[in-house]
């Protein structure tokens, strides 16, 4: 016998969806902001994908997750509808999140050997080291990181070939006071990334960036205020190389040491990409930093050109992103942020 759904028991589901979604919606101190992860025991949970299954998607508040001293063994994904979560270890040079996945590992691919996969959106990490500790075996990611507007503050991120996957075609990433380590195109992918007063330590002969830019983009990646450096092995390391034709990569005013190939950029074996990319660099210093030998084809800043290589204007002319949105970084939940000069960044 069918049973119909008198107007009553339809007002009443009614009223209870209604009473349901706005107490979702409306009652933000239901659900659970601050997390701690910690190896001892001490804190919510001991691994940290326990911690991020356990975060409400979608979050009505930031999410605060810290992360006690200790190595975490496993490799963490944050998934696109995890936004607005806020990595907060205890030092850099003590939390660390590590893993050993690399490329032809039984069915291990560079896009899924990552230690550390951040697709959610408005994400922050502060004193943390990703570190793939695969070795020189090939492409092994430390991170994998297409959010939009992501920051990375004090962090350290160790690997070898392909270290950081700055991805994301309209994301914009921001990485202030980190270290990069790394051998081959250990910087590479296709969002527009800053990186602001970073150590980046070349350990190969090889290739600093391979930049994916798209077409159509005013910017890529930009280093501001960096220091290169490189292994007493290392004789000769180039910049960058394109990943795809209209690569875009900027150093200004940062350290090049004596190492940097004189012509500081490579086609990656094809003259057609000459015609297409934008290698730039503006008053760095050191002996790498001669433009004597440079590239034909890349290009020395002037200073007009040099003034719009600002946070604002960078992230404002991203494509697709309005104007007003330029100052993301500045508006994200996070506590205030002092550069702690005792910390050793180095391994």
């Amino acid at each position: 016998m069918i049973k119909f759904i008198t107007r009553r028991s339809f007002l009443l589901i009614g009223l209870f969806w209604f009473a349901n979604s706005v107490a979702q919606t409306s009652n933000p101190q239901k659900y659970k902001y601050i997390f701690t992860v910690a190896k001892d025991g001490s804190g919510d949970f001991t691994f940290i994908q326990d911690a991020i299954n356990a975060m409400r998607v979608y979050p009505l508040s930031p999410i605060r997750l810290f992360i006690k001293n200790g190595v975490y063994t496993e490799k963490i994904e944050l998934p696109a509808d995890n936004t607005d979560v806020h990595f907060i270890g205890e030092s850099a040079d003590k939390t660390i999140i590590s893993f050993n996945d690399y490329s032809g590992r039984g069915k291990i691919n560079t896009f899924n050997s990552y230690t550390a996969k951040i697709s959610g959106n408005r994400f922050v990490a502060e004193n943390i080291t990703f570190s793939n500790t695969a070795g020189p075996v090939g492409q092994a990611l430390a991170l994998y990181v297409d959010a939009d507007k992501a920051v990375f503050k004090n962090c350290r991120f160790l690997g070898n070939q392909d270290t950081i996957f700055a991805s994301g075609e309209n994301a914009r990433q921001l990485f202030d006071h980190c270290y990069i380590e790394g051998t081959t195109d250990f910087i590479f992918g296709a969002a527009t990334t800053v990186f602001q007063d970073c150590i980046i330590r070349c350990k190969a002969n090889s290739y600093i960036t391979a930049a994916n830019t798209t077409a159509g983009k005013s910017f890529g990646f930009v280093f501001l205020h960096c220091r290169v450096e490189v292994d007493s092995a290392v004789s000769k390391v180039f910049l960058g190389r394109p990943w795809r034709a209209f690569a875009k990569t900027v150093f200004i005013n940062s350290y090049l040491p004596e190492k940097i190939a004189s012509a500081g950029w490579h086609n990656w074996d094809n003259p057609e990409n000459e015609k297409t990319v934008f290698y730039g660099e503006y008053n760095n210093e050191g002996p790498g930093a001669l433009t004597s030998g440079r590239a034909a084809w890349s290009i020395q800043l002037s200073a007009k050109q040099v003034k719009l290589y600002t946070l604002e204007n960078i992230f404002a002319r991203c494509v697709d992103v309005a104007p007003v949105d330029a100052n993301w970084y500045k508006n994200l939940s996070m506590q205030p942020f002092t550069w702690p000069l005792k910390t050793n960044l180095h391994p």
